[in-house]
């Protein structure tokens, strides 16, 4: 189709550190979608469609519930430019998700990764889920040094204040650093406390053209992967229970649940594991 979209297969490893040791490694696959390119993708791949129901799906309603006018990309850019960030016309914005799947989705995260009209890369938005369905954005700026493999890299240090697994506490602090994807994906996430690191995340990819032959391989090697997903979530979270991490229920500090989209009552669903 000669596309910027594309997909990656990957490999995702959690490693908690404290207070008990548990590592664990999965294998999935994701969507780098270029927000300009989602109608030529429905008409170019059969299994993929935007808002229509398939094998894969993709709709604009499923992220950035901001509640500003217009569709997705069009979200974006009001964020951006709340933030002093022009996104101006020919700006790109470029997806890294799961789509919904046999017509379910979850994503414990989805990445935003915005240019300018020359492609020069800016900045890049994670919009981090939790199974209450809630979610929080967080704007990763761009550093002013490329990454050692020259790609354009994206950090941030920031205190979490949001409710994603019940095994952490809200006062931590996310501490992202981001690749820009490109032949390969590279992407580190760490949550520390004032005695330093709890917990390290990676998902590292390698690029796949978006086409129906690899959609059909992935629906194969990865079946229903979204339910899989949401049900290792709560398999890791009984083996944690189980060793006995302290629970941080959901209503403990609900002063510390701040930017939160979609919020729901305390009473309601978990936390996701990370």
């Amino acid at each position: 189709m000669g596309l910027n979209s594309c997909l990656y297969e990957c490999v995702i490893t959690h490693r908690r550190l404290r207070p008990k040791a548990y590592t664990f490694e999965h294998r999935m696959m994701m969507l780098y979608a270029d927000l300009d390119e989602l109608e030529a993708i429905h008409r170019g791949t059969r299994l993929l469609s935007r808002d229509r129901p398939n094998l894969y799906s993709f709709r604009d309603a499923d992220y950035f519930p901001t509640g500003a006018p217009g569709g997705l990309k069009s979200r974006v850019g009001t964020f951006l430019r709340e933030r002093g960030i022009e996104l101006a016309a020919g700006g790109r914005v470029r997806l890294l998700t799961l789509p919904r799947i046999l017509g379910y989705i979850f994503n414990p995260i989805s990445i935003y990764f915005c240019s300018d009209a020359q492609d020069v890369p800016l900045c890049a938005i994670a919009e981090v889920g939790n199974t209450f369905r809630e979610s929080k954005l967080f704007l990763l700026p761009r550093q002013a040094a490329q990454s050692p493999s020259g790609h354009a890299r994206f950090k941030l240090r920031v205190p979490k204040h949001y409710y994603v697994s019940p095994f952490s506490s809200l006062d931590i602090c996310f501490d992202f650093d981001l690749l820009l994807p490109g032949r390969t994906l590279q992407l580190h996430i760490e949550d520390w406390d004032a005695d330093g690191k709890l917990l390290d995340s990676h998902l590292r990819g390698a690029q796949l053209p978006l086409s129906d032959y690899q959609l059909l391989r992935f629906a194969l090697k990865f079946p229903a992967l979204t339910l899989k997903v949401i049900g290792l979530i709560h398999w890791h979270a009984l083996q944690l229970a189980l060793r006995r991490v302290r629970w941080h229920p959901k209503a403990d500090r609900p002063e510390l649940q701040r930017e939160v989209l979609n919020p729901v009552p305390a009473a309601r669903g978990r936390g996701h594991v990370h």
